[in-house]
């Protein structure tokens, strides 16, 4: 525009106007399928995360019941060390042996149950352990699928500037790439 109010196109002005006020067909369909493809890797993103801090949780449950699997192991060895006293004060002269023994006796009783806990919660560890693998599993594969949607919205702005239908195709082909490692995810393959 100059000074005195008289506007000179540029070259590329008509173009620019041509294409803001539609009539530009194969931008309007890139536009729509990027947003559907933002959307889709938004919720692959949401699950990823989702799943992420499940695994985390998971993780979390197997650390205590490993520590208080631990804890029992611990107990069963403190009453490991008294029956060992007991069995070794039985040898000594001048001692109440039927005191002793019945000691022996409770000790070992009191370890078979503390034995059972502890083996109980080592199992349970195991399984929390288990679900938290599991759950990285399915958390990589949303990653995945998002990462694939996140590549096609990129391809799909190569695309509006290189106007070049194979790679609006190739785009669409790894979008739909990306649904399917969602779908994979969503099934918990």
């Amino acid at each position: 525009m100059s000074e005195g109010g008289f506007h000179v196109h540029g070259p590329h002005d008509h173009e620019v106007e041509h294409a803001a006020h539609g009539g530009d067909n194969f931008s309007s369909k890139i536009a729509v399928m990027t947003a559907i493809m933002a959307t889709i890797g938004a919720l692959f993103g949401f699950q990823g995360g989702d799943t992420q801090n499940q695994a985390a949780m998971y993780k979390n449950n197997a650390a205590i019941k490993k520590t208080e699997a631990s804890n029992q192991w611990n107990y069963y060895q403190a009453k490991s060390n008294k029956q060992n006293l007991s069995e070794l004060a039985m040898a000594l002269p001048g001692v109440n042996i039927e005191k002793y023994r019945s000691e022996v006796a409770r000790y070992k009783q009191e370890k078979e149950g503390i034995k059972k806990d502890a083996e109980k919660l080592e199992a349970s560890s195991l399984d929390w352990d288990k679900k938290s693998d599991a759950a990285m599993h399915e958390h990589h594969r949303w990653a995945l699928a998002m990462t694939a949607e996140q590549i096609a919205i990129s391809l799909a702005a190569i695309t509006l500037l290189t106007r070049k239908k194979w790679m609006q195709y190739g785009s669409y082909a790894i979008a739909a790439v990306g649904l399917v490692i969602g779908a994979t995810a969503y099934l918990h393959l």
